[in-house]
């Protein structure tokens, strides 16, 4: 048995449990972790570690164990390296998919993505890669079950192996509003960063807008997000997902 030390974060209703003890978590801690019965629950459990050689590394954990790279997370982990006193207001760390920047500014996090090169058309749909895998379905209304529907798709025979998100959107004056099944949890999260990045960019090839730069506010069920980006002859760059992150509490837990 092993004490860790948490905290719990979330960010427009994503939520993590975050540690920065140093020793490797098994498959089977994660999954007790963010088990909302016999666990703390959460959607995730990210684990951080100040030696770096950037300001900080951090590794994402799904609560079925598996990796990947997860934006609200992300942003998250940004706000707890400055409530260690990690980092002032600006940072740089690694990540499961590689290097990142971001920049707090007041109640908000701006975290930097990588660069989108390739948007996957598929009829009506679209493909697109964000650090994680996401399905975008462009709909009229979103008051359905989706979970049966996305699973579907995330189940079908070019994603079972490996898992894709699945995202449904509708487009909306003041908002694009959004519902995501997310692969690791299976089943509906109350709002996914790479999703609400990926989804603005579909949004936008969609409705061939054009001009160089693009800020488009989205409504999770968890609350409200923005992205920001450049679009390029190269694809879309300098892309920000932009909200809050907010600690909930924190304590010591025996796995």
């Amino acid at each position: 048995m092993t004490n860790i030390q948490f905290y719990k974060y979330q960010g427009t209703g994503n939520d993590f449990v975050i540690t920065s003890d140093t020793f490797e978590l098994s498959t089977e801690q994660i999954i007790k972790l963010c088990d909302r019965k016999f666990g703390i629950g959460a959607d995730g459990v990210i684990v951080m570690k100040k030696e770096s050689s950037t300001d900080f590394d951090m590794m994402y954990y799904n609560a079925d164990g598996s990796e990947s790279f997860c934006g609200n997370g992300s942003r998250c982990a940004v706000m707890h390296a400055k409530f260690l006193g990690w980092i002032e207001n600006t940072c740089s760390f690694n990540s499961n998919d590689g290097l990142h920047e971001a920049k707090i500014d007041g109640d908000l996090v701006h975290l930097k993505m990588h660069n989108v090169n390739f948007v996957d058309k598929k009829g009506n749909d679209y493909i697109i890669n964000t650090g994680s895998p996401h399905y975008i379905l462009l709909e009229d209304s979103l008051d359905f079950d989706i979970v049966s529907s996305a699973k579907e798709i995330r189940y079908s025979a070019p994603f079972a192996e490996k898992g894709i998100n699945v995202n449904f959107i509708k487009s909306d004056k003041e908002a694009l509003e959004i519902r995501t099944y997310e692969r690791g949890v299976e089943d509906e999260t109350l709002s996914c960063g790479t999703g609400v990045t990926a989804a603005v960019i579909a949004e936008f090839v969609h409705t061939t807008i054009i001009k160089k730069s693009h800020y488009r506010k989205v409504q999770t069920k968890g609350g409200e997000l923005a992205v920001s980006f450049e679009n390029t002859i190269r694809g879309f760059e300098n892309i920000y997902l932009i909200g809050p992150a907010v600690q909930v509490f924190r304590g010591e837990v025996v796995i």
